[in-house]
């Protein structure tokens, strides 16, 4: 498979130009190949959520560069930043952020109105088709407040797809639900892995969640400690 993300020698500090500058990544070489499925692991404060975030491009690097395929981001302006990040990434965050005055299938269709995009026929049949896949095809019309926690970040995950992104980056996607929702909910996105030939990059401090990716990145002050690939 070709490379679809490519990390060169990135660093990132925090503080520069003061006293106390604190550099969370050193040099840290990694790729992530096309329909991948990978952990990066790491206790607090190992800088995973910092380069999860370098890697969405919500933050830049102090130096060193990031490849999309062969486009560098580090060329890129601000607003051509976050056209890049509508187009080709879907986050996943560890709170589903759903809007609770919403039902669950205007909150899927919310990346849309955000961009301002026009809100087609297409468009609302990828966002019923997206609640069917993660189960909740009978649920399109209820408030998010009268959803479940796994319901509910189901429907995050439908939401993470309107774009149908190239990448979708996960940060703790399933630290507050229970055991067997978070079992069902890794499956879930293996399935759209599957399906879609999505990439997945998923942040997690759970190890047993980890060893059901394909790829496991440990971060350790900073670097990459381990990189196994099974």
């Amino acid at each position: 498979m070709a490379n679809i993300l490519t990390l060169k020698k990135v660093c990132k500090t925090y503080g520069e130009g003061t006293k106390n500058p604190t550099q969370v990544l050193f040099d840290v070489d990694l790729n992530f190949e096309e329909s991948s499925f990978n952990s990066i692991i790491g206790q607090s404060g190992s800088g995973k959520s910092t380069l999860l975030n370098i890697i969405g491009s919500l933050d830049r690097p102090s130096s060193g560069d990031i490849l999309f395929k062969d486009e560098s981001l580090a060329k890129l302006s601000k607003k051509e930043l976050a056209e890049f990040r509508n187009r080709s990434l879907g986050f996943i965050f560890q709170f589903h952020y759903l809007l609770p005055e919403f039902t669950a299938l205007e909150n899927v269709l919310m990346p849309y109105r955000i961009s301002k995009r026009e809100i087609t026929k297409e468009v609302l049949d990828r966002a019923s088709e997206l609640l069917e896949i993660v189960g909740l095809g009978n649920f399109q019309n209820k408030l998010a407040t009268n959803l479940s926690g796994g319901q509910q970040q189901r429907v995050a995950i439908a939401r993470s797809l309107i774009n149908n992104p190239a990448i979708v980056l996960a940060d703790e996607p399933t630290g507050n639900l229970d055991s067997d929702t978070t079992q069902k909910v890794y499956e879930l996105l293996r399935e759209i892995n599957k399906r879609f030939n999505t990439t997945f990059i998923i942040i997690t401090h759970d190890r047993t969640v980890a060893e059901k990716t394909d790829r496991v990145i440990e971060i350790k002050d900073g670097k990459v400690y381990l990189d196994i690939r099974k």
